[in-house]
This record gives structure tokens, sequence and C-alpha cells, in this order.
């Protein structure tokens, strides 16, 4: 060490840290030898903690603030070192900067689908991610836990720990949620607030927090989309005949209307050759003949929905639960006329004998047995 390093490392008796990297947690000031001038000034600004280690052992923690480094403002370190009031001499200790500012806009996201048993589909695999913020509320427990003598801790060194907590309690909660998946876009705020309420227990033994937890999509894997969207189209479209032979006309139409077209000299041939034959059809006094039945077979409308339900029982939810399990659960006393039950797409709780597709459950009784 030069003699300037050493003047240097005697006479400079202000300790600050002005943070403009954004992404910082944990800074430790350095210093030569790790010497603190007795009476130097340590200034805390807002949403920054000081944190004293003397020794391997943690001291104090100094809040935002203007300090004057003596006894009476170091009370555990001075403990530690037995001082009494005449002490003057620099003493060794490590000053470490923690950033208690929200480190926000962090992302989160879903690495392998996770698997739910959805109400309406059955099991699906479901992809979500979104962002997150995280802040340092305890800066002694985190400086213990996770930096430990780390001179300066970033947050992508404990982000993808994080983003693995979010995944585990998101996953738990959608799979527990029984939330259909036509709804989850409609409950995405509430269920952000439930995961990050889920982590928190976790994240306090860090000394950390998640003041905010973002679900910004919530999708199925592109086959499932892909089948959905047709099913969507064909609702739109209605009558499929009548849409085809629409698209048809709408196709030679504009063939034909392409001057100096191969192609639109065809389709005047084939529509010609079609009014000739409709007309030949009608016969000379221009009746129309029966009607012939579709060479296409229309195809069987799709088998209803079976519904799942859930019972409210002592304030709490149970479910959901089929109607044969449910008839079960009638036979054994389980489930009551007075049981109140809810399936998706009822409007609030009712009574089971108030539901007509249950109501049948407490009305049919087995006959006597044999020889009662």
């Amino acid at each position: 060490m030069g003699i300037f390093d050493f003047l240097t490392g005697e006479f400079i008796d202000v300790i600050h840290w002005v943070d403009d990297t954004r992404d910082t947690m944990v800074w430790r000031f350095e210093r030569e030898g790790h010497e603190i001038k007795y009476g130097a000034k340590l200034t805390v600004r807002e949403g920054q903690s000081a944190v004293f280690v003397h020794e391997g052992q943690l001291a104090d923690v100094f809040t935002p603030g203007l300090y004057m480094l003596e006894t009476n403002n170091m009370p555990i370190l001075t403990t530690l070192n037995h001082w009494d009031h005449g002490f003057k001499s620099p003493f060794k200790s490590e000053i470490y900067y923690v950033n208690t500012t929200r480190f926000a806009d962090l992302k989160w996201g879903t690495k392998n689908p996770i698997i739910c048993r959805d109400p309406e589909f059955g099991p699906v695999r479901l992809r979500a991610y979104g962002t997150y913020a995280i802040r340092v509320t305890d800066p002694a427990r985190f400086l213990t836990e996770i930096v430990g003598t780390d001179g300066e801790f970033t947050m992508d060194e404990i982000s993808y720990q994080i983003r693995n907590i979010i995944v585990q309690e998101f996953s738990r909660v959608i799979a527990s949620s029984g939330i259909p998946v036509l709804d989850m876009a409609a409950n995405t705020a509430d269920l952000g607030k439930l995961v990050a309420a889920e982590i928190s227990g976790t994240l306090a033994e860090y000394g950390l927090s998640m003041p905010e937890l973002y679900i910004e999509n919530i999708s199925l894997p592109p086959a499932v989309e892909e089948a959905m969207d047709k099913r969507t189209s064909m609702g739109v479209v209605g009558d499929l005949g009548k849409y085809t032979q629409f698209s048809a006309a709408e196709a030679m139409t504009a063939a034909a209307a392409t001057p100096n077209s191969g192609m639109g000299a065809g389709m005047g041939m084939g529509v010609g050759m079609a009014m000739a034959q409709q007309m030949a059809n009608q016969g000379p006094w221009g009746a129309r003949p029966a009607p012939q039945a579709s060479a296409a077979a229309v195809p069987p409308p799709p088998p209803p929905v079976e519904h799942v339900w859930h019972i409210a029982e002592n304030g709490a939810t149970k479910g959901p639960f089929s109607k044969a399990a449910l008839g079960r659960m009638s036979t054994d006393g389980t489930l009551t006329r007075e049981t109140y039950v809810w399936t998706p797409g009822q409007d609030g709780w009712k009574r089971a004998e108030d539901v007509a597709e249950l109501a049948q459950l407490f009305t049919i009784l087995p006959p006597p047995p044999p020889g009662a």
C-alpha cells in the first residue's frame, strides 16, 4: 500500500453510496483494511439501509438518515468490542449498503406446461407468463440468508430462484382453483394476488416481499387453440352449406370479372352449363321437381357436456363432483336436499332440491328388498 492510499484511508470520513446500476441489491463499501474512522459521517439515503458486519458477525443496521459513527450510535458494535466512552481509534468493520427500493418489471413464465383438469374440456395443458416486483424488507436477514460476503449482489443472482418459487405456487393454485379455462382471463388479477400471498411466506424467510405479481397471459397448446378457433368460426358462419355456396359464387364472380382470363372463360362456361342443367330439370312448363335429399349426411349434434358441481359445507367449498358422485353422496346422506350446490353457468348457489337436474336424486327410491 502506497503513502497516498494510506492517507486516503485515514482522512476520508464520509461514507455513502449512490447507485446508478438499477439492478444492484447489495454493495459493500470498500476501504483499505476495512478501517472506519471514529466519528465518520455515515449517509444512508431513502431507499437504502446500511448493515455493519464486524469480524464476521452482524452488528448494527442503519435506516435512512445522517449518522456520526460514535459509540452511542453503534450499540451492538460497541457491545461486541467492549468499548468504553473514551474510544477514539479507528475500527475495522465491513459496511454493506442494501437497496430497499422496489425492483419492478421482472419477468416470470412457465418453462413446461401445467396439467390441469378443466370442468368443460377435461385434462388440459396451460402455459402462463407475466411480471412481478420484489423488494428487501429485512436487510439483516437478506444479508445473512442470501448475500453472504458478496461485495456486489445483483437482482440477476436471485431472480432464477424467485421465478421457480412463482411457478411452483402458480401451478398449485391453478390446479386447485377449479376455474374453467375460458374464465381464467377474467380472473387473472385475483389469481395474481392469490399467488403473491402464497409466496409471501417463503420470501419472508429471505428477508424479501413481493408487492406485485401480474399474470399477463394464460394460453393453451397451439393445437387446442386452433381447434377452438375452428369451433368459433363455425359458430359465426352458422349454416355451413349456405356459406360454402356463397364462397363458391364469390370465387366464380371474381374469376369471370378478370379480363382475358382462361379461368374466367372456363368459369363462365361452367356457370352456363349449370344454368342449362337447372332449366332442363325444371321441365317444359318450369315446374320444379321435388327436392332431393342431400348427398352429405347431416352430422349428429355434439353430446351434451356433463356438468360438474361444487358443494358448500361449513363455509368451505368442496368439489368439483360429477352427477354420479352426487348420487352416491345422496345415498349415504352426505348430500341432502338442503345442501347448497353450484355449477359453472348457474346464477349463484342453490339448494340441491331446487336444481331440476339434481332433484331427481332425492325422488328415485329403490323398491323394497325381497322378503321385506
